[in-house]
């Protein structure tokens, strides 16, 4: 076995359409290798300069991607939507390769179920994903919003002005609105783990979690 198949810093992102790009460049800034992949040339020679490693392939034969490494990672994204096809292949392929593991991005529950049918172990809905998130965010007050499931969620929300000044251990957020407040950022200062004593202050920001109709809730206090 190689030494980069265990090496978790190594990612294959298959795909340099919006979300591939853009997370191919979100992995960089967290300090992880990427081999980015493309058919399309145009694409390949756009991201180059912006990428450590990109290259032009078809994907969807399994010996190009052995000849790229590919089987060396433990982990690929395969983020291709144009191609419901070209996808699946992508998929297919990587899974004869022994990809411990394979993240897709899907586009129907449909073309999802075929992933998971040929090997894919993650299957992703960008583009559903991010409409839920900014639907909530704009029909409440919450000012980031992250769903777990369909009944929990992690939000960043103001401080209700009625709590101001009040300590946690006084406001007893769980047991009055169902919440947990894990974090609270006074205005200029880094965001702190909250506690009991933890003093809320005006224009503070805090990080609560709940049920999702209950972090909703607590939001509308702002």
């Amino acid at each position: 076995m190689s030494a980069r198949r265990t090496d978790d810093s190594s990612v294959v992102v298959i795909g340099l359409g919006r979300f591939g790009s853009r997370l191919a460049g979100s992995l960089l800034q967290l300090d992880h290798d990427v081999l980015a992949i493309d058919h399309q040339q145009e694409r390949v020679q756009r991201w180059a300069s912006r990428l450590d490693r990109v290259v032009q392939a078809d994907t969807t034969e399994e010996n190009v991607l052995r000849q790229l490494g590919v089987a060396d990672f433990r982990r690929v994204v395969v983020a291709i939507g144009a191609s419901v096809e070209a996808s699946v292949l992508t998929v297919l392929a990587l899974t004869e390769l022994g990809i411990p593991q394979i993240w897709a991005r899907a586009t129907s529950e449909k073309h999802a179920k075929i992933l998971q049918s040929v090997g894919a172990h993650h299957v992703i809905f960008p583009e559903a994903e991010t409409g839920d998130r900014v639907a909530h965010l704009i029909v409440s007050r919450m000012l980031d919003f992250m769903e777990f499931g369909h009944d929990f969620a992690i939000a960043k929300v103001r401080v209700p002005a009625s709590l101001v000044g009040r300590s946690l251990r006084e406001v007893r957020p769980i047991d009055r609105y169902g919440v947990m407040v894990v974090g609270a950022k006074p205005a200029g200062e880094p965001f702190r783990y909250a506690d009991p004593d933890t003093v809320l202050q005006p224009d503070s920001v805090l990080i609560v979690e709940g049920p999702i109709n209950r972090v909703q809730q607590f939001a509308v206090l702002a």
